[in-house]
């Protein structure tokens, strides 16, 4: 796994603020064409492909959360932007957990960058996080960035820390996109599809763009993901998390069958993330919660002919830079995968 570690490192020191992807995006592009790999590059997505492309269907978003500069001394949280506010109606389990997040940003330092070449602009402080009502996002006040241009992208500074059996960083996505390169070092020929905006709730439109510009469909598209829990304890006997639908739909995919009898035979443990939070709901009193939206979801939901399963990593301190799993959890996922896709 020391290849697997020094690629999310590598990874999670390129910045990659929803919106403002393209950096990330040649950085990727650059790795995946140095394994020979064929890459194509299109609005919102980077597309590789191995000898064997219809052997595989993987997904995972490149985007990661940050701010914007909206004008002078001012800045928002990017996702919100990116998903054009219109949309941000504060429903989702996500946005209700990021408003209860602002004090964890506080004296966090953060780096800007120009959006097309990714070039450094300089690094500031976070002093202040708090939801403004009116605008219904959250607003920072930044120490160091009055310079600033509005749409200037900001990301969390950001480095891997493995300790004690556990792995931190801004987590979310970055971990499944260095997973899906570890595959193709371990030889991987399927194809792979790296999204930007998931944040925003964009990326399954590029997704399914692909699908459509080829005429093309499939019943095994797995999307690889983070999934938020609340404490280490809840995940200390928690591998990996499946799905059997979202909010959206069901997921009807011979991938998940075939997955639930790996991690049954390898004795990973697991469950599904809709049961978990139903249950949860149950014992609380909720009757109208949200069982979460995922990216496959909505492109089921859009599509009726694109069908696939998800295969996400448990973590705590969601959409932070102190996002954390175990070591045990990314062990797993990688055992499954192979195992899987016959990699060894």
């Amino acid at each position: 796994m020391e290849l697997f570690y020094d690629i999310l490192k590598q990874l999670i020191r390129v910045p990659s603020v929803v919106g403002a992807e393209h950096s990330f995006f040649m950085f990727l592009k650059r790795e995946l064409e140095e394994l020979e790999l064929s890459v194509e590059y299109y609005d919102g997505l980077l597309v590789a492909t191995g000898n064997n492309p219809p052997s595989g269907y993987l997904s995972a978003h490149v985007d990661r959360h940050g701010l914007i500069c909206t004008g002078r001394n001012e800045f928002q949280y990017a996702a919100f932007i990116a998903k054009n506010q219109a949309d941000l109606q504060g429903t989702s389990n996500s946005e209700q957990m990021l408003k209860s997040f602002t004090t964890r940003f506080v004296d966090q330092k953060v780096q800007a960058y120009q959006p097309y070449s990714g070039s450094y602009l300089g690094i500031g402080i976070i002093e202040d996080a708090f939801l403004c009502q009116r605008r219904n996002n959250i607003i920072f006040k930044v120490a160091g960035f009055d310079h600033l241009l509005p749409s200037t992208p900001i990301a969390f500074m950001d480095k891997l820390t493995i300790e004690d059996n556990l792995v931190s960083a801004q987590l979310d996505n970055v971990l499944s996109v260095a997973i899906i390169l570890y595959l193709y070092h371990l030889g991987y020929q399927g194809t792979a599809f790296f999204s930007a905006s998931e944040e925003a709730g964009k990326s399954w439109r590029f997704v399914l763009e692909w699908f459509r510009r080829f005429d093309k469909t499939t019943e095994e598209l797995l999307v690889l993901d983070t999934s938020p829990y609340p404490t280490l304890e809840e995940i200390a006997n928690l591998d990996i998390v499946l799905r059997n639908r979202d909010e959206n739909g069901y997921f009807h995919s011979p991938l998940k069958a075939a997955i639930k009898k790996i991690v049954q035979t390898k004795k990973i443990k697991y469950h599904f993330k809709d049961t978990y939070l139903k249950n949860k709901m149950m014992q609380e009193g909720i009757t109208s919660g949200s069982i979460g939206v995922t990216e496959l979801g909505r492109l089921i939901h859009a599509t009726k002919t694109i069908q696939g399963t998800t295969l996400q990593i448990p973590t705590i301190g969601y959409h932070t830079v102190n996002e954390t799993t175990y070591k045990k959890s990314i062990d797993a996922a990688i055992e499954i995968l192979k195992s899987l896709y016959d990699l060894h």
